[in-house]
């Protein structure tokens, strides 16, 4: 078996070098990013998930990328199937309970934007019985939020990117126009 020196600077600067053991160059380890598109999860919902940032979640989704089994565990967590699910395991394919978890999220997620984008009327409540109907099938679905139509949603007590960022010296702002 190969082994591979894997080094990873942190955004405080600091840096982790270890050696880990893999199996052959390019063999896939696990299938995280196929059942994350599979569910409908976006990167960043599965970042605010796993309290990390979109481009350590790009890394640690692909196939190749051998995972602490502490990761592993959170996103299992995150996705809500199985840990034997997201690990490879010959070629055989994602398991036909997960596949079908996975659509009816996507429906769900379709059904709860349609209640919210009808107003009124009967096209609305036919919305409001199918979410029901799924509901009746899979319970857990009850969390399941429509899908985004514009951008990403904030609740009330989070901020937009701009509130990170200072403004600096507003006098700078107005250049030589005084």
């Amino acid at each position: 078996m190969a082994s591979a020196e894997l080094s990873v600077v942190f955004s405080d600067g600091a840096q982790d070098h270890s050696t880990r053991s893999v199996g052959q160059p390019g063999q896939a380890l696990h299938r995280i990013q196929e059942v994350r598109r599979l569910q409908g999860m976006s990167l960043r919902t599965a970042a605010r998930q796993l309290g990390t940032d979109i481009r350590s979640i790009r890394a640690q989704e692909q196939s190749t990328t051998d995972l602490r089994l502490s990761d592993i565990y959170n996103w299992q967590r995150a996705l809500d199937v199985p840990i034997s699910e997201l690990l490879v395991d010959d070629d055989e394919p994602l398991s036909r309970p997960v596949r079908e978890r996975g659509a009816m999220l996507k429906i769900m997620k379709t059904a709860r934007s349609l209640v919210e984008s009808t107003p009124t009327g009967a096209a609305r409540r036919m919305a409001e019985n199918l979410v029901e109907q799924l509901l009746e099938l899979m319970p857990e679905l009850k969390e399941v939020s429509p899908w985004h139509s514009v951008g990403q949603r904030r609740s009330l007590d989070e901020m937009g990117r701009i509130a990170e960022q200072p403004l600096g010296d507003p006098g700078n702002y107005f250049g030589d126009y005084e």
